[in-house]
């Protein structure tokens, strides 16, 4: 049976992943509730589209995201899906390492999600219905260099999907976890690294409304790079971190 919804509500909407996700719901006839911290991106996705309603807030403020699904089920309607979005990215490995970068990612990935699942599940639980989406990343499969403040929040992500699916299909909630390769948005639009097979924040969205509709627990893509990362997922440590240092010595020759 596929999926539709009446409302929906985004964190990280101000830009990214986030915003084409609201776009694209809108498009579908779904009111949009956006949150984001930044009031001004939030403004002009509003003026961009009449569906949605701002709410702004920082995600890693568990009492504000509480407050914000109290306000939004008074203003508009209980909540039918829930897509938590919001993420931040910075370069960590081994030379610059640095607690803070990590500390704080570990707050808005994975401790956002977490305070916005603490904050939609009540009111789903009451109704027996609902959906969640967790927006992980394909990177939450392997840990590669330089990724220390990234990867482990997004595998975190995909753990989390887990342990509570099984409760969740008991009560009527659906889960799900996204995990997308590179995609085009602002996050990543300085790295200076090789982003094969990337896609549109667009294309991303289309894609992950698709499986949402489906119901998909997990909805992943594109799918040259998950094949990629799943195989290296599958290795055994001595053949993946052979190739870590075989890569890494290509790159220096």
């Amino acid at each position: 049976m596929r999926r539709s919804w009446r409302t929906a509500w985004i964190t990280g909407a101000g830009s990214g992943i986030g915003r084409a996700l609201a776009l694209e719901l809108a498009r579908r006839d779904v009111r949009i509730a956006a949150s984001g911290r930044s009031p001004a991106k939030l403004h002009a996705l509003v003026a961009e589209c009449p569906a949605v309603t701002a709410f702004p807030l920082d995600v890693t403020d568990r009492e504000a995201m509480r407050t914000a699904v109290t306000e939004i089920e008074q203003r508009l309607a209980p909540i039918d899906l829930a897509i938590f979005s919001a993420g931040v990215w910075r370069s960590v490995g081994v030379s610059a390492f640095d607690a803070a970068p990590i500390a704080a990612a570990m707050q808005v990935n994975y401790l956002g999600v977490v305070n916005g699942i603490d904050a939609a599940l009540p009111s789903m639980l009451a109704r027996g219905s609902g959906q969640l989406a967790l927006i992980s990343s394909i990177a939450g499969y392997r840990g590669f260099p330089r990724t220390a403040a990234y990867a482990p929040t997004k595998a975190a992500l995909i753990s989390l999907a887990e342990c509570l699916k099984p409760e969740l299909d008991r009560k009527g909630v659906a889960i799900s976890v996204v995990n997308p390769g590179f995609v085009a948005t602002p996050m990543n639009a300085d790295s200076k690294g090789p982003m094969p097979f990337i896609i549109s924040a667009e294309d991303a969205a289309k894609r992950i409304v698709a499986g949402l509709e489906r119901g998909s627990f997990e909805i992943a893509f594109p799918w040259q790079m998950v094949l990629i990362a799943k195989l290296f997922r599958m290795l055994p440590n001595p053949l993946f971190f052979w190739y870590l240092r075989r890569r890494r010595a290509a790159r220096s020759s």
